[in-house]
């Protein structure tokens, strides 16, 4: 439940080592990658769908640099 004033909540899972499958010079390897869930709660009288995939993909773009 979103309360007023606030417009989303931002969830963050737990940490957690997984196997994923990358391009490694060319060559598709499986890699061990800290990865966790992200979810978006969003209010649609304040915010739309297009305006929440921007958010994350930018917060998704952002963690990847560290």
């Amino acid at each position: 439940m979103i309360n007023q004033p606030q417009s989303a909540i931002l969830g963050v899972g737990k940490l957690e080592r997984r196997v994923v499958a990358e391009d490694v010079n060319g060559k598709e390897e499986m890699v061990i990658r800290p990865m966790c869930y992200v979810t978006l709660t969003i209010d649609h009288r304040v915010l739309d769908g297009y305006q929440a995939n921007h958010f994350l993909t930018r917060f998704v773009e952002a963690l990847k640099g560290f």
